[in-house]
């Protein structure tokens, strides 16, 4: 078997990443009534996976490298926290502007997912590979949400496509390629501290930002994806460390 290089698992899950989102994208732009089914197993599932591998496998690793991580696993949450709140009062707008506003929020969003995939594929590939399921899945979501965003914003369906794909899809693996460099010259200590930051952020994205929108559109088996990229989670880190 092949062992892949840290920038070949980073490569495969950024641009995998870019991939489910255009599929969010071109499945709304072609059927939303279809998409609006079943989005919200998408973000249940991935919430699932991304409460459960900061808290049972990332955090635990990050603390590892460096005691102090745990303050960095609060800050990159309350980074994202503040940086959301900006983002929602500035949403207020209407018409285009609300459009272009909301989608510049997740851009940032978009591009720090590509951050965390050269953070955590520099610690290892399993920390890598289970912050990165997560993320993936939660990109399908993500794809649909920017291209209903924008669309709200009064664009049409093909601009509202492209924007979308170039804001959402597009800026992960800018933001994992230029990130990488930098990563991988860091030592365990502020890989460690890095890998803490991630933890936070992982910890919003599913209890603050994934969970409450799938609740608002809550579905008979809601909990059901939920649980079950749970039970996915804690599968894999028991198999690593069987």
């Amino acid at each position: 078997m092949v062992e892949l290089t840290t920038l070949t698992w980073i490569a495969i899950f950024a641009i995998g990443a870019a991939i489910v989102n255009s599929i969010g994208i071109f499945a709304v732009y072609k059927n939303a009534h279809w998409v609006e089914k079943i989005k919200t197993y998408f973000m249940c599932f991935a919430s699932g996976v991304l409460i459960s591998t900061p808290l049972t496998f990332v955090l635990p690793t990050a603390v590892g490298k460096n005691p102090d991580a745990g303050f960095a696993a609060l800050f990159g949450f309350l980074f994202m926290l503040f940086s959301n709140e900006l983002i929602k009062r500035k949403t207020k707008q209407k018409s285009l502007a609300f459009g272009i506003t909301a989608v510049e929020g997740i851009g940032i969003h978009s591009f720090v997912d590509g951050i965390i995939y050269a953070v955590t594929f520099s610690v290892s590939p399993l920390v890598g590979i289970l912050s990165g399921i997560g993320l993936v899945i939660h990109e399908f979501a993500e794809g649909v949400i920017t291209f209903s965003v924008v669309r709200q914003g009064g664009m049409r369906a093909e601009i509202a496509a492209r924007y979308a794909f170039f804001v959402a899809a597009l800026t992960t693996p800018i933001g994992a390629f230029i990130a990488y460099p930098f990563v991988s010259s860091l030592t365990s200590s502020i890989l460690g501290l890095a890998l803490g930051f991630v933890s936070g952020v992982l910890i919003y994205v599913s209890a603050a930002h994934l969970l409450p929108e799938a609740r608002e559109h809550e579905k008979e088996h809601s909990l059901l994806a939920f649980l079950g990229g749970v039970a996915l989670a804690i599968v894999l880190v028991f198999l690593e460390m069987a």
